[in-house]
């Protein structure tokens, strides 16, 4: 763990805070957890959060440096990011409103552990956090390495259980899913709140 208490508190508060609050992968957990059951999604929560943890290591490592000096590869990774967001939002809200048993194994169109890593990847908010975290949690001694692998296990454990959250509130939606409307309507729901949670990047950024 970090070498003392009073610096893991505020990285534990980092972690919980990025994990909980609303985004893209939270609504991509919540809309598929409603979709097709909480056991389907366990693979996107899984993928998604070592996703997250893998970057926070590599940015410790040193990948990602470069980033904040290069602008337009800044802009180029964000509007990639937001062009594939925008489709896949677009994809939830047209997307048909079949009522599917939650325990069939019909995997068809539905969003998987590639699409949840893909998502931390391709945010270049992601990398500029992940970036400013590590150079004030991190530190720069001769036990770096150990520390920044600490904090990979850290985000890790804490993003888990809060997109886990995510899953078990969408699980408990599926039981007012039980007619073509109702499930019409929280596509079209999920697919605006994805899409505003992507341009809503794009404008506070």
């Amino acid at each position: 763990m970090p070498s003392t208490v009073p610096t893991l508190l505020p990285f534990l508060l980092f972690a919980f805070v990025a994990s909980i609050t609303p985004g893209p992968t939270n609504i991509l957990v919540l809309n598929n957890s409603a979709r097709y059951g909480f056991k389907a999604t366990l693979p996107i929560i899984f993928a998604a959060c070592a996703s997250a943890a893998l970057i926070v290591l590599l940015v410790g490592c040193g990948m990602g440096e470069s980033l904040p000096r290069i602008p337009l590869l800044q802009t180029a990774l964000q509007w990639l990011g937001v062009t594939w967001l925008s489709y896949l939002a677009w994809q939830i809200f047209h997307s048909t409103p079949e009522i599917r048993d939650p325990d069939s194994h019909d995997n068809r169109r539905r969003p998987g552990a590639v699409t949840a890593a893909t998502l931390q990847w391709i945010n270049p908010k992601t990398w500029m956090m992940t970036i400013a975290v590590i150079s004030v949690f991190a530190g720069n001694g001769s036990d770096r390495l150990h520390q920044v692998l600490n904090l990979s296990f850290v985000f890790f454990a804490i993003a888990l259980p809060c997109m886990t959250t995510w899953a078990l509130l969408g699980s408990s939606v599926n039981q007012w899913l039980h007619s073509t409307k109702a499930l019409q309507n929280f596509n079209r729901s999920m697919g605006l709140l994805l899409a505003g949670s992507t341009w809503l990047s794009v404008w506070i950024g």
